[in-house]
């Protein structure tokens, strides 16, 4: 038995850095000092001409740090590389600050890499929806309501407007923070609805369960004459598969209508989605494309704190590809938005766990829990009343001293 007992301590935030500390009676102004230099950050970086990444590795090594560079980079006998910054937060700050002087566009890039360490360490706290705002300190659980035939885990089930709210209304007592009502199925290879009866699959049922709750509801639609229909109904949230690709109209009806928006990674229509699975590099492209539909959105007139988004589990993405995605969600953080996720009763959990639709939920709940620990704010499910507990549990573990 070792007379020092000694332990290698899980510092992955700033508030596990500064608990750690606290235990050990460390100086209130010794916390703020010590607590950066505990976390280690990679930040990568991609397309850098070399002379730009030459500079940062030489200041990253100045200041402790280091950067990962492609080879060739030294002598300038490639064109570009990415770099992988690597380094504590006090590093990567004091780095923004050699960077404002430099040339090359290095103070750009300076200012960029200040936002992600920001969004990085500070997750926001709030999301704007029409006519109010939701806390993000608990997870949101957006309980799923598909008024269709066809949908894979529930369709037909709530096909009758009646039976659809009293639905709605159960899943309000188990814990719902939202109800997301959709009128088409967006399974791989569902066939495509009309307008005319999404709209009367979805109105009944937003019309009459805002005459009987104060839950906010949600439209899941890619098209904007439904979600400006489903607005004027009493929706306060448009959930958008296409992340705005799909109806050019649907970003100015958006904004129109205050509403806070979920715009989701995707590719192609439901029909075509699962033969476009081919990724160079599936993370850094579900990002960009990502911030394409924010700038999107933002150039219609939707403020930043109205987004949420959405990596879009299951749709373009193979089962590995899920777990990808789901291993880096932290990765999605660098956005500086709400991170819904939405992996419930999933075909993903099913051929990993060998279960059908409807025995999927202890599959869930662990993407749920991993969800919530690496960063998610809002989790869309089935089964609410399993996944509140879940999230709640997950949470606590994240946050409870």
């Amino acid at each position: 038995m070792s007379s020092f007992p000694a332990r290698a301590l899980h510092i992955a935030t700033p508030l596990d850095a500064e608990r750690e500390l606290r235990r050990i009676k460390v100086d209130s102004g010794g916390i703020a000092l010590m607590a950066s230099k505990m976390l280690t950050r990679c930040v990568k970086l991609t397309g850098l001409q070399c002379r730009q990444a030459n500079i940062l590795k030489q200041e990253m090594l100045a200041l402790g740090g280091d950067a990962a560079v492609a080879r060739g980079t030294v002598a300038c006998s490639i064109e570009k590389t990415d770099v992988i910054l690597i380094g504590t937060d006090k590093q990567l700050h004091r780095l923004c600050s050699k960077l404002a002087p430099q040339p090359f566009g290095l103070p750009a890039l300076a200012g960029e890499l200040k936002q992600i360490l920001m969004s990085a360490a500070q997750r926001p706290g709030f999301w704007r929806i029409r006519q109010q705002q939701l806390s993000l300190e608990r997870p949101l659980i957006m309980g799923i309501l598909n008024v269709t035939p066809d949908s894979f885990s529930d369709g037909n089930q709530f096909f009758d407007p009646q039976r659809a709210i009293e639905r709605a209304r159960e899943m309000i007592a188990e814990g719902a923070d939202i109800i997301d009502i959709g009128g088409e199925s967006t399974r791989p290879g569902a066939a495509p609805v009309s307008t005319d009866d999404e709209l009367k699959r979805v109105l009944p049922v937003i019309r009459g369960l805002a005459c009987v709750s104060s839950c906010p509801i949600s439209i899941d639609t890619w098209k904007s004459p439904v979600a400006r229909a489903a607005i004027d109904a009493g929706a306060a949230i448009i959930n958008d598969i296409s992340g705005f690709n799909l109806d050019p109209r649907m970003a100015s009806v958006a904004a129109e209508s205050g509403a806070g928006v979920v715009l989701m990674h995707t590719r192609g229509t439901p029909q075509t989605m699962q033969s476009d699975t081919a990724y160079d590099d599936l993370i850094s492209e579900v990002i960009l494309s990502l911030r394409g539909s924010v700038e999107q959105a933002c150039q219609a007139g939707i403020d930043l704190n109205r987004i949420a988004v959405d990596p879009g589990i299951g749709f373009a993405k193979d089962t590995g590809q899920n777990l990808e995605i789901l291993r880096r969600l932290s990765e999605f953080t660098c956005l500086g938005l709400p991170i819904l996720v939405g992996t419930s009763r999933k075909a993903f959990i099913g051929r990993i766990l060998n279960r059908d639709s409807g025995d999927r939920i202890q599959g869930t709940a662990a993407t749920v829990t991993h969800a919530i620990c690496n960063g998610a704010d809002i989790l869309r499910v089935h089964d609410v009343r399993q996944m509140r507990d879940a999230a709640d549990m997950a949470r606590a573990i994240m946050t409870k001293d």
